[in-house]
């Protein structure tokens, strides 16, 4: 399947981000690269924004577990999906790969790496790496996708946009 080596492809490129972040940058020191973007370590035991980031450790297999569950759905959902689909066939992926890639890190380590630090003076957007870009452009594309073409089938065989949908 051609969406499983996008997401495969996804995965390598935010394990080695990840690996040259870790190995180059020093945990919480900035790294200027651009006027409103630095490179930041930053080891985050929580979910997106550092939801949970405190929880005192169940959260690691609580995201890991959703996570997973949801990386068979997409599989799943994959397999069904008609070849011409393609934009909703590279989101799926995208989200996929995301979501493999911080669970490889949650399982291996403990905590999520993410390195880059988007700013707009002294206002920080939370730091982010390959796999949280992967799932957030998958997703825009999800939504995207279902208004460029409402009414169209599910893979349940329900149309998506119809009064069947719920």
């Amino acid at each position: 399947m051609g969406w499983l080596a996008l997401a495969a492809v996804v995965v390598v490129l935010d394990q080695s981000t990840k690996a040259l972040a870790s190995r180059f940058l020093e945990l919480h020191q900035p790294l200027p690269v651009l006027p409103f973007l630095n490179l930041t370590l930053v080891h985050n035991p929580g979910a997106a924004f550092s939801l949970l980031s405190d929880a005192g450790g169940w959260q690691r297999w609580f995201f890991t577990g959703v996570a997973l569950i949801v990386s068979a759905v997409i599989v799943w959902w994959l397999r069904r999906l008609p070849r011409e689909e393609k934009w909703q066939g590279t989101a799926l992926a995208l989200v996929l790969g995301g979501a493999l890639g911080n669970v490889w890190d949650r399982l291996q380590l403990g905590y999520v790496v993410d390195f880059i630090d988007v700013y707009y003076r002294d206002w920080h957007w939370p730091a982010f790496n390959v796999a949280d870009s992967a799932i957030t452009v998958g997703a825009v594309l999800l939504i995207a996708d279902s208004f460029r073409r409402p009414g169209r089938a599910s893979p349940s065989g329900t149309k998506l946009g119809s009064r069947e949908d719920g």
